[in-house]
Order: structure tokens, then C-alpha cells, then sequence
């Protein structure tokens, strides 16, 4: 039950700093002159990339931890 939790947390936790990343990316998109669209891609772009590189880095550490 304990590991199901730290599992959970750990996954909102990387969640909430996927969006992070995203908006800063979009606010410094925007920023640079773009537009809404375009900052909306970029934004998404980011997140999708923070959500890739913690599932790859979670694939490593497993292979290395179990």
C-alpha cells in the first residue's frame, strides 16, 4: 500500500513539472513575439519531451534498481 502511494505521488509530482516546464516555455515563446497558436505548440511540445525523457530516465533506473 505504502509503494502503491509513493508511485502516485512521485507521478502527480513529475506531472506538475511537466506543466511547469510547458508554461514557462510558452511564456517565453510568447515573449519572443509568437502566436497563440504557435505558442500552444511549443508548450505541448515541451510537455510531451518532459514526459518522454522521466519515462526514459525511469526505464534506466529500473533496469539498473531491479
Amino acid at each position: 500500500m505504502n509503494r502503491i502511494a509513493v508511485v502516485l505521488l512521485t507521478a502527480a509530482l513529475v506531472i506538475v513539472f511537466a506543466l511547469l516546464v510547458a508554461a514557462a516555455a510558452g511564456t517565453l515563446a510568447r515573449l519572443d513575439g509568437a502566436t497563440y497558436p504557435t505558442v500552444l505548440m511549443r508548450a505541448a511540445t515541451t510537455f510531451a519531451a518532459v514526459l518522454t525523457l522521466a519515462a526514459a530516465v525511469t526505464g534506466a533506473l529500473a533496469q539498473f534498481l531491479g
